[in-house]
């Protein structure tokens, strides 16, 4: 399977961001890491060892991307103000930077994005606020809402970055833009985030964007094993 390190100084960030690129071939992948997490992770967990053959096959290229979440939603010692602005800036990073330069090596103009746990939120707002850059949105054991890691604040740059605030108040043709993306939202019964990922399911639907909800019956399902399991299903 190929694969292969790249990194650059991000203009956006301010520092150097690394990623791992799987694959010559096939539709672009973008992998987020779970909470605090870096961009060796998905490899270091056999993720994208369980999609090997989809690789190797050239129906799938897997770029797994760093984090800064460690800098923006739970860094304890920074005022909210400041962490929503580092995510922002994250965000600039991806649209301005590296999906780009997917887009122009893949020579593709949208992508998959797949995250699980706080992964799953990256995934979901990238795919929310982006719906032209994103065709597929895997969300697996996901969070959705983050006023938890705003300590009680609130401005108008974190009620634009939590889905949970912003899409029900999209007008029909914002919710039209969503129903452009493929959704797929899923966890075990017994994961205590079950809740979450019914009421996220529930809240696009009520908006009319279709979706495909999967609740594992019989296990906990918020763990690498089921992660693995399943996200091969929902690739090309």
């Amino acid at each position: 399977m190929q694969r292969e390190y790249r990194s650059w100084h991000s203009p956006s960030l301010g520092r150097t961001m690394e990623f791992l690129w799987f694959g010559t071939w096939g539709t672009p992948v973008l992998v987020f890491p779970t909470s605090k997490s870096r961009f060796h992770e998905n490899e270091d967990f056999g993720l994208v060892g369980a999609l090997a053959d989809k690789i190797e096959g050239g129906q799938i290229q897997v770029v797994c991307v760093d984090s800064v979440d460690m800098e923006s939603w739970y860094c304890g010692w920074a005022h909210p103000a400041g962490r929503v602005r580092r995510h922002d800036q994250f965000e600039q990073y991806l649209t301005r930077e590296l999906i780009p330069y997917i887009f122009h090596r893949t020579h593709q103009n949208r992508l998959a994005t797949y995250g699980a746990s706080f992964g799953a939120y990256h995934a979901a707002n990238l795919a929310a606020r982006h719906p032209e850059l994103v065709y597929k949105a895997i969300l697996f054991s996901g969070i959705y809402d983050i006023h938890d890691n705003l300590a009680g604040y609130w401005d108008d740059l974190c009620y634009f970055h939590c889905p949970m605030a912003y899409i029900p108040n999209l007008d029909r043709s914002g919710s039209e833009r969503l129903s452009q993306v493929q959704w797929v939202i899923a966890t075990g019964e017994h994961d205590s985030l079950v809740e979450a990922n019914r009421r996220f399911s529930g809240l696009l639907s009520a908006k009319g964007i279709r979706n495909h909800c999967e609740i594992w019956p019989g296990v906990f399902g918020h763990d690498w094993p089921w992660w693995k399991q399943h996200l091969r299903r929902f690739l090309p």
